[in-house]
């Protein structure tokens, strides 16, 4: 089996993504909670490509990324209150728990599969880093979306400098911009 740099096993989790209603606080909160950080974020904007169930979106979102281990924490904020994938669950559930995210080595193979399960491509997009992403709606079986994401040397790097700075973390600069 493939590892990614940081731990998490190539095509397994190795993101789980929570949409929260203040991005700072909500920061702060896992931060001092759960001893989470450095937290580096983006935003807000609007996503460059942005297909929301086959359409243009001009949704604004800040995102911020830590580390918890291994694993990768996302947070979102959705600025706005336009149709969107985070808009969805927010109506549904509320704020909370939104997606699982999937590194992929072959992402247009990945996500033929995905839509072949009968899990419908619910948003895509190239992400901040540059990179191509897909929200597959498994919602239907589980509780959350399933994000495909295209894996990279440079994504790999950016990971990686993400997860070292969350080594040893003493609480100091908790949050940054990302690069």
């Amino acid at each position: 089996m493939k590892y990614h740099p940081f731990g998490q096993a190539v095509g397994g989790i190795s993101q789980i993504a929570y949409v929260v209603a203040d991005i700072e606080r909500s920061m702060k909160d896992f931060s001092d909670r759960l001893g989470m950080g450095p937290w580096f974020v983006s935003g807000p904007f609007v996503p460059p490509e942005g297909l929301y169930r086959g359409k243009p979106t001009d949704m604004r979102v800040t995102l911020a990324i830590a580390f918890a281990g291994h694993v990768m924490i996302e947070l979102i904020q959705q600025h706005d209150d336009k149709p969107s994938v985070y808009r969805e669950m927010i109506e549904t559930r509320g704020y909370g728990f939104h997606h699982w995210g999937i590194c992929s080595e072959d992402f247009d193979r990945d996500v033929e599969r995905y839509v072949g399960a009968d899990y419908p491509v619910a948003f895509s997009d190239r992400s901040p880093r540059g990179v191509r992403i897909a929200y597959v709606d498994a919602t239907r079986d589980l509780p959350g979306m399933i994000e495909i994401i295209e894996s990279s040397d440079r994504l790999q790097s950016i990971d990686m400098d993400y997860f070292a700075a969350s080594q040893n973390w003493d609480g100091t600069d908790p949050v940054r911009r990302w690069p």
